[in-house]
C-alpha cells in the first residue's frame, strides 16, 4: 500500500442498507411517486430512473429502504457485481443494497463508487448458492478499503474521469467503425440482389425452394449419446452460423424413419418462433461439420430447386429485403413467429444461374474482409476493457 494510506472496513465507513419488495398482491402499493430501484434498472452508472415506483405505504408495508440521492448501490444477489450511482432518492429491492458513509469526511462517495467497480471480480468470486449467486452481509461490511486523504481521492477519481472519457470516445469510435463496416456489407448485399436488369426474373421464394417445416421429436426421447445423430432446434440458430453447444440428439436407429427430415450440405435454415431479434435474423447454412442432423419443429429449412444457388439463396435471406417482409407478417405478441407460407410469399428477382455464382462470389469476398474488420474492432473494444481494470487496479493499489 502507498505510504500515508490505511484501510479500513467497509462496515466501519459506511452504513449498508438492505431493501424488499412490497407484497404484489397489493396493486395499490405500486404506481406511487417513490423510485424503486432493481438489477433491471442497473443498465449504466448511474441510475436516473427506474421501471417500477411504489407509494409511502409500500415502504412501510415491506422491508425496502429509501436510499439518498448520490450513493452508492450495489447488487448481492441478483446481478451480482454490479454498481450504480442514485439521482434521486430511491428505495431498492431485496437484491440491492445500498452503501451510504457514515461521514463525508472520510470518503469520497466517487471514490467509493471507483472502488466497488475495481473489487467487482472479487465479489462476483465469493457469490455462492445453488440456483442464484449470492454474498453474504458480513463479506460486504468486512471489504477492505483503501484510504488515501480526501485530496488524494479526489485526484484520482479526476484521473479516472478523464482516463474513462477518453475510453468510452474511443470504444465508441471502434463500435461506429465497426457497424460502418457492417452497414456497408448489407448495403453492397441489397443493391446486389434488387436488381431489375432484363435478364433477372421475378419469382417467390416458394417457386424456387423446396420448403420443410421441422419434425415434433419428442423431447423425452432425446438422447446424449455423441455417436447419436444432432438435432436442429430454433435455439442452435443464430445470425448466420449455427450454435451447438447445447445440442440434443436423436437415436442414430431410429433416424432413418425421418428421412424427410434430414437435412443436406447447403440446406439455409430459420427460426420459426423469434425468427428476428435485435441482433438479426436468426438464419444459417448446414455445412458438412453439422451433419448428420435432423430438423425439429418451429424451424424450416429451405433447398434450392435447379434455378437457384444455395449460395445465392443464403445471401437472399440475409438481405435486408428478407427480414422486411418477415417482420412485416410475423404474428403473435409474445413470441412472434413466422409460417412456410409466409416465407414462401417472399418476392425477389432472380438473377441467371452464371450470375448467381459471380455475385454470390463478390459477396462471399466482401464478407470475409467485413468479418476481418470486426475481428480487429472486437480486439480494440477488449482492448480498451483491459484497459480500463488495469487503470483501475491502479488507482487502488497506490500507482496513479
Amino acid at each position: 500500500m502507498k505510504a500515508g494510506w490505511k484501510n479500513k472496513p467497509l462496515g466501519e465507513l459506511c452504513d449498508v442498507i438492505g431493501g424488499g419488495t412490497p407484497p404484489k398482491d397489493r396493486p395499490d402499493y405500486y404506481g406511487g411517486n417513490i423510485p424503486w430501484a432493481t438489477v433491471r434498472d442497473m443498465r449504466a452508472d448511474i441510475i436516473t430512473s427506474t421501471e417500477h415506483s411504489i407509494t409511502s405505504e409500500a415502504v412501510q408495508a415491506s422491508a425496502t429502504n429509501i436510499i439518498p440521492a448520490g450513493n452508492v448501490v450495489i447488487a448481492t444477489r441478483v446481478g451480482l457485481g454490479k454498481v450504480c450511482l442514485l439521482a434521486q432518492d430511491t428505495a431498492v429491492n431485496q437484491d440491492l443494497r445500498g452503501i451510504v458513509p457514515k461521514s463525508n469526511k472520510e470518503i469520497d462517495v466517487a471514490f467509493l463508487f471507483a472502488w466497488f467497480k475495481s473489487i467487482s471480480e472479487q465479489i462476483i468470486a465469493e457469490g455462492t448458492g445453488a440456483t442464484v449467486q449470492g454474498v453474504k452481509l458480513p463479506f460486504i461490511k468486512g471489504l477492505s478499503v483503501p484510504l488515501p486523504t480526501m485530496e488524494e481521492q479526489r485526484r484520482i477519481v479526476t484521473l479516472l474521469d478523464e482516463a474513462f472519457a477518453d475510453i468510452a470516445t474511443a470504444k465508441a469510435n471502434a463500435e461506429k467503425n465497426r457497424q460502418n463496416a457492417r452497414e456497408l456489407f448489407e448495403s453492397h448485399l441489397d443493391e446486389a440482389l434488387d436488381s431489375h436488369a432484363s435478364d433477372h426474373m421475378a419469382t417467390t421464394l416458394g417457386a424456387e425452394v423446396d420448403l420443410v417445416a421441422g419434425f415434433a421429436f419428442s423431447s423425452s426421447r432425446y438422447s446424449t449419446l455423441d455417436g447419436d445423430v444432432r438435432l436442429l432446434r430454433g435455439d442452435n440458430i443464430m445470425q448466420g452460423y449455427l450454435r451447438w453447444e447445447d445440442v440434443k440428439r436423436w437415436p442414430k436407429s431410429e433416424s432413418v424413419t425421418h428421412e424427410k427430415f434430414a437435412l443436406k450440405e447447403g440446406d439455409v435454415v430459420l427460426a420459426m418462433d423469434r425468427p428476428w431479434v435485435k441482433a438479426g435474423l436468426k438464419r444459417a447454412q448446414m455445412t458438412a461439420t453439422d451433419l448428420p442432423c435432423l430438423q425439429v419443429q418451429r424451424t424450416a429449412r429451405l433447398r434450392p430447386k435447379q434455378n437457384l444457388r444455395a449460395d445465392f439463396l443464403f445471401h437472399l435471406t440475409g438481405s435486408q429485403a428478407f427480414s422486411r417482409h418477415l417482420l412485416d407478417v410475423q404474428t403473435g405478441i409474445g413470441v412472434p413467429h413466422i409460417s412456410g407460407a409466409q416465407i414462401q410469399d417472399f418476392k425477389f428477382m432472380r438473377p441467371p444461374l452464371e450470375k448467381q455464382t459471380l455475385i454470390a462470389s463478390e459477396l462471399e469476398r466482401l464478407q470475409v474482409e467485413i468479418q476481418r474488420l470486426e475481428s480487429i474492432y472486437r480486439q480494440k473494444l477488449t482492448a480498451l476493457d483491459d484497459l480500463k481494470k488495469s487503470l483501475l487496479h491502479q488507482a487502488f493499489s497506490g500507482q496513479l
